[in-house]
Parts: structure tokens; C-alpha cells; sequence
């Protein structure tokens, strides 16, 4: 799937991906900040020393990265998660999952 749309709201707390599927998928930056993949995040997820980001987030930019993925800078300083789109999906995914079990 490739998005047609990406737009943050007007608080910039969500980011909004239009799909080429017709669907519609909001994030919240804080989700998509504690699932961000660069080296030093996934070091601290892997040592179990990652903090829950806060709800208050934003992001703070927005850039394409070629044809494939997007790079999420955040308020809290961090600017190197690059989110290709297959993972963006996968992270809808496995957010539904766990809203399901919780339901």
C-alpha cells in the first residue's frame, strides 16, 4: 500500500495517512514516537529502558523520504525515525490487535 494524503491535525498530536486502499488511519505521535526503529530507540526497547513517550507530544516535521517512507521528528528532540510505509501499516495493525484484546 502507498499513501495518497498525509496531513498532521491541528495540533499535530496525530498524523493522518491516507491509503490507496480508500482507508484512512490516524496515529498518535506518541504511538509512533515509542515505535520508532533508528539504533539508539530500539537499544533502549531491547534493554527494556524506553519510556512511555508523553501524551502531550507533537510532531514537529514531516519528510518524504524518496518514494517509500517518511522520516517523524518529535518535540521531545528525537528526529530519526524513518517510517517506511509497510511498517506504518504494521503498526496499525498491531495497535487494533491490542485494542481488541483490551475491548
Amino acid at each position: 500500500m502507498n499513501p495518497t494524503e498525509i496531513r498532521l491535525n491541528h495540533d499535530r498530536t496525530r498524523l493522518s495517512v491516507s491509503w490507496d486502499n480508500g482507508k484512512t488511519i490516524d496515529y498518535s505521535a506518541a504511538l509512533l514516537r515509542e515505535r520508532a526503529r533508528d539504533a539508539n530507540s530500539v537499544h533502549l526497547q531491547v534493554k527494556g529502558l524506553a519510556v512511555p513517550a508523553a501524551s502531550s507530544l507533537t510532531i514537529t516535521n514531516v519528510e518524504p523520504i524518496g518514494n517509500y517512507a517518511v522520516r517523524l521528528a518529535f518535540s521531545d528532540g528525537h528526529d530519526r525515525g524513518i517510517f517506511p510505509w509497510r511498517y506504518l501499516t504494521e503498526i496499525a495493525a498491531a495497535a487494533r490487535a491490542v485494542a481488541r484484546m483490551q475491548a
